[in-house]
């Protein structure tokens, strides 16, 4: 059995940008971990009703965010997963392989964790790293996530992450516009969004 630590990090990744690698970098060092896995979503339930790129086109928008990092590995579970993407059912296999896992997580995402598929599940199969931005006060967990996730706050392991308002969906619009993405988007990131012609309507 693999006694590597290491994180994931889900997302639809339409498209990935410095935030992510910025929270990646941070939980690595935070973490001592050996690798932080980007997973993109297959079918994000959660997302329903909006339209997002293809499966193809946002897994080449990942191998090129990550393709300069030797700790960083794309891994294609959810994509090639048929219906909705849970995350309970990725972390269960990944689990399964061994080592130490890290789910990589903001505040947002844990106050929504209640109205995830088996959230006390999830909790008991990986330890969460929590990005945490410094001066934001004391970590303080929702109390509806306490009472779904009984005993969660000693599953939580907090990230230092500084304040970047950095969004998908602000740079899908900043592309859309011809406004720049310098410094918010690799420019890997940006080659293959102008290759495939992404995000040039809205």
């Amino acid at each position: 059995m693999s006694s590597l630590r290491r994180g994931i990090l889900g997302g639809t990744f339409d498209p990935p940008h410095l935030g992510h690698l910025v929270l990646a970098s941070n939980a690595r060092h935070a973490l001592q971990l050996d690798e932080v896995w980007f997973i993109p979503t297959g079918d994000p339930y959660r997302k329903a009703g909006r339209a997002i790129s293809s499966r193809e086109e946002r897994l080449r928008l990942v191998e090129a965010a990550i393709a300069e990092l030797p700790w960083a590995r794309v891994s294609t579970i959810e994509l090639d997963r048929d219906g909705p993407t849970y995350t309970t059912d990725t972390l269960r296999e990944l689990a399964g392989e061994g080592g130490d896992w890290w789910f990589i997580l903001g505040s947002d995402a844990l106050g929504d964790l209640p109205h995830w598929r088996e959230p006390a599940t999830i909790v008991a199969q990986v330890r969460l790293a929590l990005a945490w931005r410094p001066g934001s006060g004391e970590l303080e967990i929702p109390q509806e996530t306490l009472r779904a996730v009984p005993g969660i706050e000693s599953r939580i392991d907090e990230v230092e992450m500084p304040l970047l308002e950095i969004s998908s969906t602000d740079l899908r619009e900043r592309v859309r516009d011809g406004r720049p993405t310098d410094f918010l988007l690799t420019p890997a990131v940006r080659a293959v969004i102008d290759e495939l012609g992404l995000y040039a309507s809205s």
